[in-house]
């Protein structure tokens, strides 16, 4: 039994394809809004791709809103007019796979925001969570081990506090990316690490006195190390 096994690059040009095929199919059976899509074994046969690669794509056209799965059912067309679709279609074939910078660049706009509301929403178990992350950052800090996941996870706990959960899932998703490159491009050094400690405590004292404003600029000196990457530099 062969095993496939293809870089991101090429896992990503699979799936441009298979969605492309998806919008053609679409396109010339003129499926409405509602119409059940072929089955992934069928799918995998006719495009000449293996059904996880099918799976994939369909996922990642139900994560736009293009497609919909009811279990033990199928997957089916959603409620969209066939010129928004052919847009949007155009539009996630014509995306680029976000760069570290950029995803850096969000996190910081997302968080200025989810820091604020969650000032204002939190609630005594949404502050046991933070403290919890945020003693076992301290502690692996203090132990001069790598923290760069229990900072992360600081972070999270705050983003589920603002009880916006757009913004928390905009939060997970772009947080694993985060974590698999935060050493690969050197953005903070062990010492940054150690002012970390009490700067976590400043945003978290703010949170816990409810107090959106202080929040918002505790967050802000926090990632001055990270505006300085994102705005100052060549990397």
């Amino acid at each position: 039994m062969k095993v496939e096994v293809l870089t991101n690059n090429e896992k990503r040009d699979v799936q441009q394809k298979i969605i492309a095929k998806l919008r053609d199919l679409i396109e010339y059976k003129n499926l409405e809004p509602g119409d059940k899509l072929p089955s992934e074994r069928m799918l995998s046969e006719k495009f000449g791709v293996s059904r996880s690669n099918i799976r994939e794509s369909i996922q990642k056209l139900e994560f736009y809103g293009i497609l919909y799965s009811k279990p033990q059912s199928g997957t089916f067309i959603a409620d969209i007019g066939r010129v928004a679709m052919s847009g949007m279609m155009e539009d996630i074939l014509g995306l680029e796979e976000p760069d570290f910078k950029s995803l850096v660049e969000t996190r910081i706009l997302l968080e200025l925001k989810t820091v604020r509301l969650a000032a204002l929403r939190r609630t005594d178990e949404d502050l046991e969570a933070m403290r919890s992350a945020l003693d076992a950052y301290k502690s692996k800090v203090l132990n001069k081990e790598d923290a760069v996941e229990e900072d992360l996870l600081f972070h999270l706990a705050i983003a589920k506090a603002s009880k916006n959960s757009s913004m928390n899932t905009f939060m997970l998703i772009i947080t694993p990316e985060i974590i698999t490159n935060f050493e690969k491009y050197h953005v903070c050094d062990s010492n940054q690490s150690f002012k970390g400690i009490q700067e976590h405590e400043d945003i978290f004292q703010a949170i816990k006195d409810q107090d959106p404003k202080r929040a918002k600029e505790m967050m802000k000196v926090h990632f001055k190390v990270l505006y300085q990457y994102c705005y100052h530099s060549d990397n």
